[in-house]
């Protein structure tokens, strides 16, 4: 489906996601919903790209999408509220486990058993 110009636009930032709300028309000139999320990656030679992906609401959609939308945020709000809690949006976050002492901690290497190596003789190099 070619896309025509955008009718009405709205557009909300969020960290390196960016929301695009665009109603647009079809070739009869009937009006649908574009929703495009694009999220910003950097390389690490510094330059970066963007990853876009689009959904399309159409007229027949909106009253059902709208509605499970609404109760899908609703539920995930009661459950755990509107604070954001991620170690990807807060540099400060710790894990319950940082707060333990290191020598606590169990590394994956300790997880691993004997049988996973192999013996070498320096004799064989």
């Amino acid at each position: 489906m070619m896309e025509k110009e955008e009718i009405f636009s709205k557009v909300l930032r969020a960290g390196r996601r960016t929301y695009f709300f665009d109603v647009r028309a079809t070739k009869a000139e009937d009006y649908y919903l574009t929703i495009t999320e694009s999220k910003k990656f950097t390389n690490d030679d510094g330059s970066f790209h963007y990853k876009k992906h689009k959904i399309y609401i159409y007229k027949e959609d909106f009253t059902e999408f709208k509605d499970i939308l609404a109760e899908m945020t609703d539920y995930i709000i009661n459950e755990k509220g509107d604070e954001v809690i991620s170690e990807r949006h807060q540099k400060d976050f710790k894990k319950e486990y940082d707060d333990q002492p290191s020598s606590s901690r169990t590394t994956e290497d300790e997880i691993k058993t004997t049988e996973s190596f192999t013996d070498i003789s320096f004799d064989d190099i």
